[in-house]
């Protein structure tokens, strides 16, 4: 039987505690703050469009008048179940592959983190210029974002696209150890499958984050 660490003292993300445990590695607690990693990550230009933002620096909007029914929430709600549908369906058609090739792994996850950047950043932007139209105070908010998108969204980039050389590592070992132990051959495939879909529905909740402020945003006004 294939055994897979269950740590789970890292009280950081639901994606960082989930590839902590798959891949057995301990994750210390983040020993700055967010505030003081966000400065290091800002340009100069960064700095003075966030500041123009944080100091009104957006012309006011027209205040617009929200449908009934919140058809943000709705677009919202719409997104995430098409992306978790395709996910779910993903994963049926891998059951249905029983190469064991991280190849193939690699290219089904690699077309999930593509279809969520496609859907999850239009819904963003659609978002924000919804939120400007309430309020001078939420335009701002929205202008923030921006800026916050062009800041993070690099980092977030650069750190998700390590995703799956992470899951390959766990690939391997599972199929290592598949092979030292006596039990079903190929049952370790169905763990790994069960093991990328977490973390593809986890690193989906991650990229819905800012979708979500916003969201709480405009629940507000």
């Amino acid at each position: 039987m294939v055994q897979v660490s269950r740590r789970t003292g890292f009280t950081g993300s639901a994606l960082i505690r989930l590839l902590a445990r798959l891949t057995d590695i301990e994750v210390p607690e983040p020993r700055q703050a967010f505030a003081d990693r966000l400065s290091q990550w800002l340009g100069w230009t960064d700095a003075i469009s966030l500041s123009a933002a944080l100091n009104g620096g957006v012309a006011p909007a027209s205040s617009g008048v929200r449908s009934a029914g919140n058809p943000e929430e709705r677009e919202c709600n719409r997104v995430r179940a098409a992306l978790a549908s395709a996910i779910a369906q993903d994963m049926q058609g891998a059951a249905r592959d029983a190469t064991a090739d991280f190849a193939a792994c690699r290219r089904r996850y690699h077309a999930r983190q593509q279809a969520m950047q496609s859907s999850i950043g239009p819904l963003r932007g659609r978002m924000r210029s919804t939120l400007a139209t309430r309020s001078p105070d939420m335009a701002r908010l929205a202008a923030v974002d921006v800026v916050m998108e062009q800041v993070l969204g690099a980092q977030e980039h650069r750190l998700l696209a390590t995703v799956p050389a992470m899951l390959e590592k766990h690939f391997e070992r599972l199929r290592q150890a598949d092979t030292d132990t006596e039990g079903e051959p190929g049952a370790w495939l169905g763990v790994f499958r069960k093991d990328m879909n977490d973390v593809l529905l986890a690193e989906m909740e991650i990229r819905f984050q800012p979708v979500e402020g916003l969201l709480e945003a405009l629940r507000a006004r």
